[in-house]
């Protein structure tokens, strides 16, 4: 089944960048005799410069999908290109190298080490790189800078909020300056107040850097901050929301601290699970 999309976005897409193509994609496991379909045929193209969303309930197939897109999981079968690059042909020693040249991480809950202050934290993927300490430090306090925290380059993780530790953790994945960022519910361990701050900045970096973001959440509103709103269900993308004109005037709205209890969302902060719980699935090859 083609997912449903709405008429205007063909017509939108002609002559943008594609940055991140999805072509029949599977990811089966085997729990005992029985076929669990994680990801059953997926299809879609991102672009750059896009935030896009994808959103589904707790085993819908939306982290596995995430997975596949950042190459921490190897698909069943299709093809999943990045940039130009067929990933899924790639070896591991190859994924290792691609995800540090062109991958930012931002995660649910931080990931910041603790024996680190936030400026050491930003500069830490740069390591990776072989750049030298001086100058990984310098462009750490810049991204620190853009995101709002230059005066707490010093603290230590249990010095700071969660929504302050979450803002060091988005400087964190632009300091490598990747093509594609990826969120996996990053705002599900934060308070609404919060949350709408974070998700201001994410769409502020996406549309001021030109990056494209893709966001896994199981909440429907959080979803609207995005451009492209991708829902998942059971394995598959059923519809492809449009939401372009909707984020972009939410932004402006709630860029007035006078709209912030319109803005604001009460839903929980339940985690998005993986599509197969079962310690004992194996998987399909």
């Amino acid at each position: 089944m083609e997912p449903v999309v709405e008429a205007c976005e063909k017509t939108e897409d002609a002559g943008r960048l594609p940055v991140i193509e999805v072509k029949n994609l599977y990811k089966i496991y085997r729990v005992g005799e029985t076929k669990v379909y994680a990801l059953n045929g997926v299809d879609f193209t991102m672009y750059k410069g896009e935030f896009c969303a994808i959103v589904g309930t707790s085993g819908s197939g939306k982290s596995t999908l995430l997975n596949m897109l950042a190459g921490l999981e190897k698909p069943t079968r299709g093809e999943i290109v990045i940039a130009g690059q067929h990933i899924e042909k790639l070896t591991e020693n190859q994924l290792v190298s691609f995800r540090r040249k062109r991958v930012g991480f931002i995660f649910q809950s931080y990931n910041l080490l603790g024996t680190m202050n936030a400026v050491e934290n930003v500069a830490l993927p740069l390591s990776f790189q072989g750049i030298p300490k001086k100058k990984r430090l310098a462009k750490a306090g810049k991204y620190l800078a853009l995101v709002g925290l230059e005066k707490l380059a010093r603290h230590m993780p249990n010095q700071m909020s969660g929504g302050q530790q979450q803002r060091v953790g988005i400087a964190r994945a632009l300091a490598v300056h990747p093509q594609i960022i990826f969120a996996d519910e990053p705002t599900g361990n934060l308070d609404s107040h919060t949350t709408m701050d974070v998700l201001r900045l994410m769409q502020t970096i996406v549309r001021e850097h030109n990056q494209t973001l893709v966001m896994v959440t199981h909440d429907n509103h959080l979803a609207t901050y995005a451009d492209r709103i991708f829902h998942i269900i059971d394995g598959k993308i059923v519809k492809i929301e449009d939401n372009r004109r909707r984020a972009g005037r939410d932004a402006e709205e709630c860029a007035d601290p006078g709209k912030d209890e319109e803005c604001a969302d009460p839903a929980g902060n339940e985690a998005g699970g993986s599509p197969v719980e079962s310690t004992d699935r194996e998987e399909v090859r």
